[in-house]
């Protein structure tokens, strides 16, 4: 066979295929389309409440440290060698009101002030018999003054002196300079000795037993533990729930302990980073060991009354303050007014009471689909 006959069958038998395939598609485009069931309307089950308003109390968790009432900075207030007092100088130690904490070495101070009340005393017993000649009836509470000086006591109250005269007379005696000259002589001895303003522990010290302090340097850092209180921080939109004097309860981390505190005084700014509100818990002390300074607690606030609102899940809301209702079967977006968002759950008003509320989240759904409700 030649080249020739070969491409007249090649060309043939395509002709051939194209027109059977041409021929076969006529006859399926001739065959009448079977009739279309129309689509069945699918309908969702939905998990829904009627919408009822009333009255509720809300309540607001927060974490809080604990911390105290009153937190000092102990300062020098003279210069010298600091002498032991009544409690070891040492962080951790605890010590009482009014205790010795330390003494700024004062014995030179102390003899000088000894000194200047003895020439005093010098100088009001020459002065003594002059007042019993010239002022008779001011010699008596003149003379009980000179009895009652003591050179290890403070001293006495200077006796009055109204008349004009006897005033002339002891500022010509340098009496009145003199006693007030070691009235402040006195006050500066007193500086060098330190008590505990109130019950107490230091955190910190500066400056132990036996260093060397100038005026104005800080030997240590203590705080107040009879009087505690929890630092709650709230978020600021949950603040406003929270008044000042309501009755709060404080846990442990682990729900074991519970004590009661109030609600004493509430920041008056926000902390930018976090964005909440400090509200200070003064807290009922049972056991002192309940409680200590640095703990975390959990405060549970009561909160306030929230009239005509009505609480759902969070999860039931989309868009912000949007929520699906059931309107003669069908779903019907609507808009509600959030009064208060907790962690789960959050409280609204704004819909028409007696309605259908869904209290699911949704997902693929849209305004007027079929639905029906379950409980």
């Amino acid at each position: 066979m030649n080249w020739r006959k070969l491409t007249f069958v090649v060309v043939g038998l395509i002709i051939l295929l194209g027109g059977a395939a041409a021929l076969s598609q006529l006859f399926v485009s001739m065959k009448p389309e079977p009739p279309r069931r129309p689509d069945a309307e699918i309908k969702r089950y939905v998990k829904a409440q009627t919408v009822e308003f009333g009255e509720l109390q809300s309540s607001v968790v927060a974490d809080g440290r604990v911390v105290s009432s009153m937190e000092v900075v102990l300062v020098a207030e003279a210069s010298g060698k600091i002498e032991a007092g009544e409690v070891a100088l040492k962080k951790g130690t605890s010590f009482k009101k009014g205790q010795l904490i330390a003494t700024i070495y004062k014995d030179e101070v102390e003899l000088a002030l000894k000194a200047r009340k003895s020439r005093f005393l010098n100088s009001f017993t020459n002065m003594l018999p002059d007042i019993k000649v010239d002022y008779p009836d001011q010699y008596s509470k003149f003379l009980n003054f000179f009895n009652e000086v003591d050179l290890n006591e403070p001293l006495p109250e200077l006796p009055s002196y109204n008349n004009g005269k006897i005033k002339i007379f002891l500022s010509s005696r340098n009496i009145l300079s003199e006693y007030y000259g070691i009235l402040q002589d006195e006050k500066r001895l007193s500086r060098h000795s330190l008590y505990a303003p109130f019950s107490g522990t230091f955190t910190l010290v500066n400056s132990e037993v036996g260093a060397y302090t100038n005026m104005g340097g800080t030997i240590a850092r203590m705080i107040r533990t009879d009087q505690l209180e929890v630092e709650a921080k709230v978020k600021n939109i949950e603040s406003k729930w929270i008044k000042i004097g309501d009755k709060v309860k404080v846990f442990s981390d682990d729900g074991q302990s519970q004590l009661s505190g109030k609600v004493v005084r509430k920041a008056n700014f926000v902390d930018e980073s976090t964005q909440t509100r400090s509200v200070f818990v003064k807290v009922n002390l049972v056991n002192k060991e309940n409680l200590l300074v640095g703990d975390y607690k959990r405060v549970l606030f009561p909160g306030q009354p929230i009239a005509d609102a009505m609480e759902i899940p969070r999860s039931a809301v989309f868009n912000t303050n949007e929520v699906y209702t059931v309107v003669d079967g069908r779903l019907k977006k609507q808009i509600i007014n959030i009064l208060k968002v907790d962690d789960k759950t959050l409280i609204f008003n704004g819909l028409e009471a007696g309605g259908e509320i869904v209290v699911e989240p949704l997902v693929n759904v849209k305004d007027k689909l079929a639905v029906e409700i379950i409980r």
